[in-house]
């Protein structure tokens, strides 16, 4: 018995040679077919970028220059909207915005800039004798006008409808402020020493009852029975304020140099 065996034909690929072959040719393919996409998307990303600016300024020159235009957009706008207001407020009636009269007097009042005449009530205040020392328990505090009592006489006329009011003679306003140091009162920068005198005009009736419902007053009122201080309350019936002469402006106070608020 005869066995043959038959062998590779001339010109077949021999054993594992023609697959190693195909893979070469696969590769070959993908790396081209990669390098192809790759090339297109750059193409197109430098087609869409032409003519046009980055997102964001890539340095400190385009930042100023793309905010400046910024700027100088808004401004346009806000010139635009501006002659736009003017021209409307050309075609309003200018009767209609103007304010009313009785609202410039109050505001007249308010600031002190109005010489008020009318009838009122004056109110003064003045210390106790020094013989009143001789009571039992009473100390030379006792004796004085304190700074709160012309408060709330103030404030109680304010209450009762005042409509103006003098302190020793200087107009009261929104920006009065005055203290007392022992018997001496300072207000607007000048000293004064008792009597102090409180003129309001407005209605009598209402006012005197405001300073009749004020439980400061009625504290007063005991010590001028105890010790004798001073105490007047009368009606006028034409009582002149005269306007405010001080400044107006509004001054702070400022920490000195140095100082530390939290230590």
């Amino acid at each position: 018995m005869s066995v043959s065996v038959t062998g590779p034909q001339a010109g077949e690929p021999q054993g594992p040679a023609a697959p190693s072959r195909a893979r070469r040719v696969r590769a070959s393919l993908t790396v081209g077919l990669v390098l192809a996409l790759a090339g297109l998307m750059f193409v197109s990303s430098a087609q869409l970028a032409q003519g046009r600016e980055t997102r964001h300024p890539q340095n400190l020159a385009q930042l100023v220059d793309r905010e400046g235009d910024r700027v100088g957009a808004l401004v346009a706008e806000v010139d635009t909207l501006a002659a736009e207001v003017n021209g409307l407020s050309q075609g309003l009636d200018q009767s209609a915005t103007k304010l009313p009269e009785d609202l410039v007097t109050r505001t007249q009042l308010v600031s002190g800039d109005l010489a008020v005449t009318g009838p009122g009530v004056t109110v003064a205040l003045d210390d106790a004798p020094v013989s009143a020392l001789d009571v039992p328990g009473v100390r030379p505090d006792d004796l004085v006008v304190h700074q709160q009592d012309l408060q709330a006489v103030i404030n109680a006329l304010w209450a009762g409808g005042a409509e103006a009011m003098t302190l020793q003679g200087q107009r009261v306003t929104a920006t009065s402020a005055f203290r007392c140091a022992g018997n001496i009162l300072i207000l607007h920068g000048r000293v004064y020493s008792p009597p102090y005198v409180v003129q309001a005009v407005g209605d009598p009736e209402s006012m005197e009852a405001a300073l009749d419902r004020s439980p400061e007053i009625a504290i007063y009122k005991e010590y001028v029975d105890a010790v004798n201080l001073g105490w007047s309350a009368q009606r006028s019936s034409s009582l002149e304020i005269p306007r405010f002469e001080g400044s107006t402006e509004l001054q702070f106070a400022e920490l000195p140099d140095g100082t530390e608020v939290f230590s």
